[in-house]
């Protein structure tokens, strides 16, 4: 409410709807995040569980990721708005606790995934005639035990056992009247997570994607002398390599942007024992936040298959090449066993193949996908 007293009646009033309309403002843009971090992310989830066709290997890792983010935008994005409006912490020491925990182990899964899908890409290209030996569902289903195990280790773990405050102490327990909800770090525990989950996963991100770049340029390359032998339009293949380019750099780009600012105070503060302006830290905290709702966008949408299956999800048809606006029925989620012979023959020219030859050479399935990544 804006009730002040005083000489000064007017510039208090004055002041005291700013600070209103800032705090709308502020929560509209909060909430917008947190929605579309949710919306996005159950519509990847939906989309590989309609489409057969985006149950693979690979997948699993973009499933793993978008159900790390909606988790995150459930459990953790509410409860930090509500920190971020409000001066005092509602909830008490317990949750609080859990609510941190929560916080550092989805957004360092988050991170992970995107990890282990570079890495998944990473073999794809350079390796794609190994790749079925290499990528196999008992390592990725080890490598997803592998990125819980760490985030628990880093989260629930130390924050539990107060092994990331100064004085070894939990956090938020100390009976100081404190009704403050926060993070507290200590040089050991920041260096240990920033640079496990964080700068140590970024340097072999930047190193791998710079080589599928490589192997990108090299294939556009490839497709641009057998057009030209076909009499295909020489400006294609520039187009096609463009649009790697404009791929790979979003996918490094987003990463970057929005997670380095946040690591670089988190381990500014831990090292030198100092708190940064609080605005500063919010801004850097929500835009990592940012980075699960752009996820299903950077993930899913800029691959072919993901934005044909989002099209009949959304608008409950068949689109693409293969079918002129077939409406999507059950057949579309049918159980194996309860289809018919003429379905599954339909179901079988849906299929793509998972390897593309161009100029008598294997191309990965990664590497037409960022080839071809900008069309509808």
């Amino acid at each position: 409410m804006c009730s002040v007293m005083g000489d000064d009646l007017k510039d208090s009033v004055a002041t005291c709807w700013k600070t209103i309309l800032y705090n709308v403002l502020i929560g509209v843009v909060l909430v917008l995040i947190i929605i579309i971090t949710i919306c996005g992310n159950v519509v990847v989830c939906l989309a590989v569980g309609f489409d057969r066709r985006l149950r693979s290997l690979t997948n699993c890792f973009i499933v793993s990721l978008a159900i790390t983010d909606l988790l995150l935008g459930i459990l953790v994005l509410p409860f930090s708005a509500l920190n971020l409006l409000h001066e005092e912490w509602p909830f008490g020491s317990t949750f609080c606790n859990i609510y941190t925990s929560l916080d550092v182990m989805l957004c360092t899964a988050s991170i992970l995934n995107l990890f282990m899908i570079s890495l998944d890409r990473y073999y794809g290209v350079t390796a794609p005639l190994r790749y079925s030996m290499l990528v196999t569902p008992c390592r990725v289903a080890i490598a997803m035990g592998v990125i819980w195990v760490v985030s628990l280790m880093v989260s629930f773990l130390p924050i539990h056992l107060g092994w990331n405050t100064k004085d070894k102490s939990i956090q938020n327990l100390r009976e100081d009247g404190s009704k403050e909800c926060k993070l507290e770090l200590n040089k050991e525990y920041v260096l240990v997570d920033g640079l496990l989950t964080f700068y140590l996963p970024l340097v072999i991100m930047c190193l791998m994607y710079y080589k599928i770049f490589k192997i990108a340029r090299e294939q556009a390359k490839r497709i641009n002398h057998a057009n030209c032998c076909n009499a295909v339009s020489p400006t294609l293949p520039t187009v096609r390599e463009h649009k790697a380019t404009v791929t790979l750099a979003a996918v490094m780009g987003a990463f970057i942007i929005c997670w380095f600012p946040y690591f670089t105070v988190f381990t500014y503060e831990g090292v030198n024992d100092i708190e940064v302006d609080e605005t500063a830290f919010l801004i850097v905290l929500w835009l990592g936040y940012a980075n699960s709702a752009l996820n299903p966008i950077l993930y899913a949408a800029l691959n072919r298959d993901f934005r044909t299956a989002y099209q009949r999800l959304l608008h409950c048809r068949r689109v693409g090449p293969l079918s002129n606006e077939t409406p999507l029925t059950l057949l579309h989620i049918r159980r194996p066993g309860e289809r018919t012979v003429p379905d599954m023959q339909g179901v079988q020219d849906d299929k793509p193949p998972d390897l593309q030859e161009s100029n008598g050479k294997e191309c990965s399935p990664f590497i037409k996908d960022v080839t071809e990544s900008s069309g509808p």
